[in-house]
């Protein structure tokens, strides 16, 4: 800011002072909801049902409690008035729990009270592992010592910065020590501001500031706050790997997919120990079963990491996007480079502990074709989860629809159900459009081709059991998924060009999602 000093006061890793009102990036007087309709406990309650003993605190500790069924109201309807606006848009940020907050003359038309109990609750906020940047217009001296940090610029320079202490040390040896009786702030704004009434005075006052800034930049306080900035760069260079492991094994943890692919693998593993060629004993069956759960259970997989991580992200883009910071799809367009490494892996873990220990076919080509279809299955049901996510707000009606949409694609699409030749023709027709049928018709070919059957034992011939009707995995291809084997590089491409026409109808909703919510 340029003309009077500006203080900036940082808390706990940070707060602030000076300007106008940003809560989270959004004006304080400004309420996240729109409409008359809205109560103050409806916006504040709304927004997670999960958080309500959380909001109920909020509205507590900002004074809200006893007027939390009026009505907000809007530029044509008079509601609250404009401090009490003030508050419930400040709560509303409180209640996601942002990492950073940004507000800009949050206290500005609130009582003294209210005023000191909303920094007292930031400072504690502050010290809970968020950083919280503020300005204030003509603080109580009281909060003069609730701030860790704080910055003055003036005509765009620092002018200082450091804590409360340091400050008034800094300007005592500068020649200008606050009287006993004056308000810190105050003084030192009043100290570190350009008067533009006259040149004269503008020349006197712009002079003063510069011998602030100068003094500053050679004064220890600047010394130790450059030392500090060094000592973080060095340290992130002499350990960048060990920096990238940990931020990597984090989001590993946090990660859904690793943790319901290896435990998934281990039942099936577990259930079906080991895959034989006796027709008798399950040969054919049992690999049916086993390419049924890799068909069905990956998409899901995919939905289940989709629905627990995406939502919260979303809520941050749509009160970031107001700011314009970004725009909704680059959000989604982020979200879905930061999935695709995380679902090579889980899904990589899933494929070798099924593939070998199950005994399916030993081939480490055949392995690839496998792990490939299984990764698209999974990346597949998670964008289709995001697409849908984008029309519709509420994470357990997506999950229902992403769940009723592969099992009709699971009985309509992969022929294990109910051959596709045997279906009515609008069902084969609709098959098509199942990305099932194609993941299906590729792996039932990779396992099956090649395959040799016995019937009751290893020198057994099935010619003698009416039972044992396939002495090779050709003829059950043939008979089941008949021109399956002619199509299985169409059928691989296929299943592939779902992924880049989901990511593109995944976008293209988000956009509609923003002008819709723009033209609110």
């Amino acid at each position: 800011m340029s003309g009077r000093g500006s203080p900036a006061l940082a808390k706990s890793g940070s707060i602030g002072q000076t300007g106008e009102g940003k809560a989270g990036a959004q004006p304080c007087d400004s309420v996240s909801v729109q409409g008359v309709s809205y109560t103050i406990r409806m916006s504040l309650t709304n927004q997670n049902s999960s958080k309500k003993h959380w909001s109920n605190a909020v509205m507590n500790e900002l004074s809200l409690s006893h007027m939390a069924d009026k009505i907000i109201g809007s530029r044509n309807f008079v509601g609250i008035s404009g401090g009490e606006r003030r508050r419930v848009s400040v709560a509303a940020q409180l209640l996601q729990d942002p990492k950073v907050m940004l507000l800009d003359e949050p206290t500005t038309g609130l009582d003294c009270l209210t005023a000191n109990q909303l920094v007292l609750l930031l400072s504690e906020l502050a010290h809970r592992d968020r950083i919280v940047i503020l300005t204030i217009h003509q603080p109580r001296s009281e909060l003069f010592r609730l701030f860790d940090k704080i910055a003055i610029m003036s005509f765009g320079e620092m002018v200082f910065c450091g804590n409360p202490m340091e400050m008034i040390t800094f300007f005592s040896d500068c020649g200008y020590s606050c009287p006993e009786q004056s308000n810190p702030f105050d003084f030192y704004v009043d100290l570190t501001s350009v008067d533009t009434r006259s040149k004269e005075r503008e020349l006197e006052t712009y002079s003063r500031v510069q011998e602030f800034v100068s003094a500053y930049k050679n004064s220890d306080i600047f010394r130790k706050v450059l030392a500090a900035i060094e000592k973080n760069k060095v340290y992130e260079r002499a350990s960048p790997n060990t920096t990238q492991k940990q931020r990597l094994t984090q989001r590993l943890l946090q990660n859904v997919d690793s943790f319901t692919n290896l435990l998934f693998g281990l039942f099936i593993a577990f259930f079906l120990l080991r895959l034989r060629n006796d027709l008798v004993k399950g040969a054919v069956q049992d690999r049916v079963g086993l390419v049924y759960q890799c068909v069905s259970a990956p998409p899901y997989t995919g939905m289940l990491n989709a629905v627990a991580l995406f939502p919260p992200l979303r809520a941050i883009s749509d009160q970031e996007s107001k700011d314009g910071l970004y725009k909704k799809w680059q959000m989604l367009l982020a979200y879905i480079v930061h999935f695709l490494p995380f679902s090579v892996f889980s899904v990589a873990i899933f494929s070798v502990f099924i593939y070998w220990t199950t005994g399916l076919y030993p081939d480490a080509s055949r392995f690839g074709i496998f792990f490939a279809v299984v990764l698209a299955s999974h990346i597949i049901g998670e964008l289709l989860t995001l697409v849908i996510l984008g029309m519709v707000q509420d994470p357990n009606i997506v999950q229902s629809g992403v769940v009723l949409l592969n099992s009709a694609g699971v009985i309509v699409g992969t022929g294990l159900v109910r051959t596709i030749e045997e279906m009515p023709t609008p069902f084969k027709l609709l098959s098509f459009l199942t990305f099932q049928k194609y993941s299906s018709e590729v792996l039932i070919v990779n396992e099956f081709y090649g395959l040799n059957f016995t019937c009751g034992g290893a020198n057994s011939s099935t010619a003698n059991n009416a039972g044992c009707i396939f002495s090779q995995g050709i003829q059950f291809i043939d008979k089941n998924f008949p021109g399956a084997l002619s199509r299985f590089t169409i059928d691989f491409i296929i299943l592939y060009a779902f992924l880049p026409v989901l990511a593109i109808i995944a976008i293209l909703s988000f956009k509609i999602r923003e002008r819709i919510i723009d033209r609110q």
